[in-house]
């Protein structure tokens, strides 16, 4: 079976000035990969390079069978986000948008997707509540089941924990743990957690400018550059 996603020689950045380069790794059906590396190394540069929000400015990017309405993105909120005027049921819906076509309307599937997704993230007696009245941790399941209304193959999060308090925290990097384990959904997740990143991911990709290491999770705690990261000495 082919790799989702694949760059070789790939580098990133706006209006000709790379922000992200030297980038060459795969992501296959089931992994974990989580994006590593201080502010400004380019993580969420790469991440709207996944998404397809900017293109290559060197190298190449290849996608396998994946198209992009089954890939589901769970982006850092903004203010004016945690303040939408909807119901928890109405923002999970929405995500099967992507899936509409020409459809000026949700089908039945659709809203079987949807409550079976609230379901799965443990948010149905929250399912009439406005999703502004929300605490921050009900609200990132919120979007989480929202983002999986689309996600067949790929599951991206740009640092879904940010904001959130510990224990919050950690009840969602398990679930998102639990979604790839027994979906085979690939995960890509963009996190400052390293402790985290090394206790779920299948493989580590750490930026800096550029690509500094790519591999397994047992090879990066193992590493140079990962020891050191983790020690907070990079």
């Amino acid at each position: 079976m082919g790799s989702l996603i694949k760059i070789t020689g790939g580098a990133f950045g706006y209006d000709g000035k790379t922000v992200v380069s030297n980038l060459s790794f795969a992501v296959n059906c089931g992994d974990y990969l989580c994006i590593v590396g201080e502010n400004g190394s380019g993580k969420s540069t790469l991440m709207k390079g996944l998404l397809r929000l900017v293109k290559p400015l060197d190298g190449s990017i290849e996608f396998g069978k994946v198209e992009p309405s089954e890939i589901g993105y769970l982006p850092q909120q903004t203010a004016t986000q945690k303040d939408f005027p909807a119901s928890v049921y109405e923002v999970v819906l929405s995500g099967r948008l992507s899936k509409q076509g020409f459809r000026p309307f949700y089908s039945s599937a659709d809203k079987k997707i949807a409550n079976e997704n609230i379901e799965r993230l443990g948010i149905k007696k929250l399912k009439r509540r406005c999703y502004r009245e929300l605490s921050g941790g009900q609200q990132q399941r919120a979007l989480l089941a929202r983002s999986l209304c689309s996600a067949e193959k790929i599951l991206c999060l740009d640092e879904p924990a940010a904001g959130l308090d510990p224990l919050v925290s950690k009840e969602l990097y398990s679930l998102v743990d639990e979604i790839n384990r027994e979906t085979g959904i690939a995960v890509i997740m963009v996190s400052h957690d390293i402790e985290t990143a090394v206790a779920y991911a299948s493989h580590i990709l750490h930026l800096k400018g550029e690509q500094i290491f790519f591999g397994t999770t047992s090879d990066y705690i193992n590493s140079d550059i990962g020891r050191k990261f983790m020690k907070g000495v990079l």
